[in-house]
């Protein structure tokens, strides 16, 4: 290409009145001299004449050719296609069908390398995670499906033909053109989360149960609610969507069919295995809510109200119970043991999230209180029915004689003690926390004047119910020892120990609440780096009485007391009580 002055009008040549040369056209245009050259040479705006001297002309048509392929330009086009347009050999509306469409392919990539971006400025990505991220960018829709979909096939082999496994397919991440961040650091995790060689694992176990007990007449199958290993086509209800919402649920029925029911079938019963679900979280957390113990005899009410709503949906599946017994809770227990999969939940989840669905919260602290409750009770009524026969061997002949006002005055010598703790917490030590996962310090100041409270008021016929509320107030060290008091009062009243409170002698009663308020006096100076100076023959007198009330206890996640921790030689009866009851004994100097 030559270089091409702009010429100067000569002095003896009047300008033609329609042809422009290209300092006029750049002017008019407010393109550069050197950018309509170029174009002229490829085409675009050709001169119209040359002068003698081989100056390039143009006529007014080249100011809009111009004016287009700038416009065209700015939007993207190529130079040869802006060529085609103007002279007419390509349709403009059909190239700019075209472009838009490449347009709109190229924002959502952008949209993406902006979602990505962010995420990693947030969580402070690494240059793994960059790397994944990136990976993640460059995949198409298909690719990224292709990932989760193997994975599945993989995890489920030869029983991912079954309607949990057709659930599971029909669900598949689809991150949407314009992903959120989180929906973005969803599928990080899920690519990740499907690489667990645990997770498939459990989708396997998941399947493999939910095949054997497929129900033999298709027609009473409920729909996979996508992500229940336990329930699948007969749907139980019991980890029931796994935590992954009913969003996903509806999702994978949709896509899923069992082939002899219709859809509007297979919705309305995975509907009702969703319903199921609500329910027994609902009756659950209430009691969860309520500060009732799974392990504890009033827990069976709780039990024997979700069973009787599970057991109809058990209709038509091999072995099926018909009604509440050690059947029906061993098959409702294995089934939410089965659920009780963190990685399954969490896949369940993150597919929700990308889809842009609801989430269900965690099912983990409604089931694992569920499961307690279950093994605690594996038949109706059970744990109440072992405690009745403790209280019983009270009174049968041959047994020890009570231990009379000597019971009430050690558990007066253990309040003294834990007044003592008491007195020495401050309120900058009350965020502090103690070997109870759920409390800190002031949290377990609260309870040990509810656990006061509420033993004084079954004393006395007239139980608190304000669980819920601040009972330390401005003084929690005021607040234990009128607590305390009321203790005392009620323990000490004449004949309290030898009156019945339902199953149970009153002296039970004190001794319950004795061990009590030695295992949280323990965890109180734990807490707040105090030695208990509890009386060892005290601690040694109830260990048997711990030892018999509490020794048959499951010990899992959702129960009162973790599994019995080892001692270091040589400790104390409150260490070894401690450790009985779930804690963990560290021997200090």
């Amino acid at each position: 290409m030559h270089s091409e002055p702009v010429p100067a009008p000569a002095p003896d040549l009047a300008p033609d009145p329609v042809l422009l040369t290209i300092g006029a056209v750049a002017e008019r245009t407010g393109l550069p001299v050197k950018l309509i050259r170029h174009w002229s040479d490829l085409g675009i705006a050709p001169p119209a004449d040359r002068t003698e001297a081989g100056y390039r002309r143009y006529g007014p048509e080249a100011v809009a050719r111009l004016d287009l392929a700038r416009t065209l330009r700015d939007l993207g086009l190529g130079l040869s296609t802006i060529r085609d347009v103007l002279d007419r050999e390509r349709d403009l509306p059909e190239v700019a069908a075209v472009h838009a469409d490449a347009l709109e392919a190229r924002i959502r990539t952008l949209r993406l390398r902006q979602a990505v971006l962010r995420s990693v400025a947030r969580r402070g990505a690494d240059a793994a995670e960059l790397t994944a991220l990136d990976e993640l960018v460059r995949m198409s829709a298909a690719e990224r499906e292709a990932i989760v979909r193997a994975f599945v096939a993989e995890a489920l082999g030869d029983v991912g033909t079954s309607s949990f496994g057709r659930g599971l397919l029909a669900a598949m991440p689809e991150l949407p053109a314009d992903p959120t961040a989180e929906q973005v650091d969803a599928w990080c995790e899920l690519s990740a989360l499907v690489r667990d060689p645990a997770l498939a694992a459990a989708l396997r176990r998941m399947a493999e149960y939910a095949a054997r007990y497929a129900p033999a007449d298709a027609s009473t199958a409920h729909a996979p609610t996508a992500g229940n290993g336990a329930e699948d086509g007969h749907g139980t209800g019991t980890g029931a969507e796994d935590g992954h919402g009913a969003g996903a649920g509806s999702q994978a029925q949709n896509g899923s069919q069992d082939g002899d029911g219709s859809q509007a079938e297979d919705r309305s019963q995975a509907e009702a295995a969703e319903r199921l679900t609500d329910a027994w979280v609902r009756r659950v957390s209430a009691a969860m809510d309520g500060c009732l113990a799974p392990d504890s005899p009033a827990a069976d009410a709780v039990v024997t109200a979700v069973v009787a709503e599970w057991l109809p949906l058990q209709s038509g599946t091999p072995g099926a119970p018909d009604r509440d017994g050690p059947a029906a809770r061993a098959r409702l227990l294995e089934q939410l043991e089965m659920a009780a999969d963190a990685r399954a939940e969490r896949y369940w989840q993150l597919v929700c999230v990308i889809n842009g669905l609801p989430v269900r919260p965690s099912l983990a602290p409604a089931g694992a209180w569920l499961i307690t409750a279950l093994r605690t009770n594996p038949t109706p009524g059970a744990r109440a029915t072992a405690l009745e026969a403790l209280y019983d061997g009270d009174a049968a002949p041959g047994a020890p004689e009570p231990p009379g006002t000597g019971l009430v005055d050690a558990f007066a010598s253990v309040l003294a003690e834990v007044e003592r703790l008491v007195t020495a917490v401050g309120p900058d030590r009350f965020g502090d926390p103690t070997p109870c996962a759920d409390w800190d310090v002031r949290a377990l100041l609260d309870h040990l004047v509810w656990e006061n409270l509420i033993w004084a008021g079954l004393a006395e016929g007239s139980p608190p119910t304000d669980h819920g509320a601040d009972h330390l107030g401005a003084d929690p060290l005021a607040a234990f020892r009128a607590a305390a008091s009321a203790t005392m009062t009620a323990f000490r009243r004449p004949g309290m120990l030898e009156r019945r409170y339902g199953p149970a002698p009153g002296r039970r009663l004190v001794e319950q609440l004795l061990i009590e308020v030695l295992v949280h006096g323990w965890d109180l100076a734990m807490a707040t780096g105090q030695r208990p100076g509890f009386a060892e023959e005290t601690v040694e007198a109830v260990l048997p009485s711990v030892r018999e009330i509490y020794g048959a206890l499951p010990r899992t996640p959702g129960g009162s007391f973790a599994p019995e921790a080892p001692v270091p030689d040589g400790s104390s009866a409150t260490d070894r009580l401690a450790a009985f009851l779930g804690r963990r004994v560290v021997r200090t100097p």
